[in-house]
């Protein structure tokens, strides 16, 4: 029988779960972003630091991302929009999750893709229409999946991948936010 390599260290997040299970306490992180406005609608966001595990910690790199609008909407087109990240956080979520399941299943991937649509009635944001919520009406995950496995066992990869998501999670249930000046 040949080994399964998806490329995931599923015995170190099996032990991180276990130590965890004794120290909910250094389970909590705070994750962070720090945003810089540019020009007109283009900001630049970094993410280096956050805190788990009791501690500050450090990405190994400092990574930014530039937001902007499209020139449809009058803008640069400096970046992506800010509702396309939510698209790339769900996508990319919900896509390291069918690995790490996958991997922990014992299934070997040849190929995972996942197109993410999301529908937005821009009325909404625009203060044209105040019954229009501003953010997506609907967003759907369609995945493509090559592997040594059941049409059956794919589907059972990306239910579970949807269950552990903290993104798919983040999106679909309430998520208490604050928003203050210093």
């Amino acid at each position: 029988m040949s080994t399964v390599d998806n490329g995931v260290n599923v015995q170190a997040l099996l032990d991180a779960r276990e130590a965890l299970k004794g120290a909910p306490e250094a389970a909590q992180f705070t994750w962070r972003a720090t945003s810089r406005w540019e020009n007109g609608v283009h900001s630049t966001t970094t993410i280096q630091n956050f805190f788990g595990l009791g501690q500050e910690q450090s990405h190994k790199t400092k990574a930014e991302f530039s937001a902007d609008h499209p020139a449809v909407f009058a803008a640069e087109d400096n970046g992506i929009t800010p509702i396309e990240y939510l698209l790339v956080g769900l996508a990319s979520c919900l896509t390291a999750g069918v690995a790490s399941v996958a991997q922990n299943r014992g299934i070997q991937l040849r190929s995972v893709s996942s197109t993410v649509e999301g529908s937005h009635d821009i009325r909404g944001i625009l203060g044209v229409d105040s019954d229009v919520r501003n953010g997506f009406n609907d967003i759907k995950v369609t995945f493509n999946i090559d592997a040594d496995a059941s049409e059956e066992d794919i589907q059972a990869l990306v239910a579970q991948s949807q269950k552990r998501s903290a993104v798919f999670d983040a999106l679909t249930n309430p998520t208490d936010v604050t928003v203050e000046v210093a």
